[in-house]
């Protein structure tokens, strides 16, 4: 066999046709988001609870650390003792960081208009409350206006 029959005999066991280009497919089934139970830095969320804020000061990132470390405001404490009820909380403290005791805690979050209210999972541990209340909407623009552009003034009026 010649080399190009070789390469072209290949091409086919993979499935591609002469000059065709190897295409991602489309998983049909999505993943899960976690398998088994939550983790984290090897530590389960039982466990993570039952850690002193000084504790799990050691494990989250260096920003994270640096504000836990000099410790949490008034504000902060009064809004951690009504986290622990079972109310959803309305607050302006976007700077707060989500620590184990508020998982699973419904907390509402001023945005500079209004409160946008979202449940504390896992995955936000060590987060602020500011990433998940979004203070800017996304733009979506519209059409051209008639007279915009020299061609819109062939655009048909309804």
């Amino acid at each position: 066999m010649r080399h190009q029959d070789k390469k072209l005999a290949q091409l086919q066991q993979e499935g591609l046709e002469r000059g065709g280009d190897k295409v991602a497919k489309k998983s049909t089934t999505r993943l899960p988001k976690r398998k088994g139970e939550f983790t984290y830095r090897g530590k389960t969320i039982e466990e993570l609870k039952k850690l002193s804020i000084e504790e799990f000061t050691g494990l989250v990132n260096s920003r994270t650390r640096r504000s836990l470390k000099r410790g949490l405001s008034t504000d902060e404490q009064k809004l951690l003792e009504k986290i622990k009820g079972d109310k959803p909380v309305r607050t302006h403290l976007r700077r707060m960081i989500i620590l184990p005791e508020m998982v699973n805690k419904q907390v509402m979050v001023h945005s500079g208009k209004e409160f946008k209210s979202f449940e504390i999972l896992p995955e936000m541990l060590g987060h602020c409350f500011g990433e998940y209340a979004p203070t800017r909407r996304l733009v979506k623009h519209g059409s051209v206006g008639v007279g915009a552009t020299k061609s819109s003034k062939f655009v048909p009026l309804k």
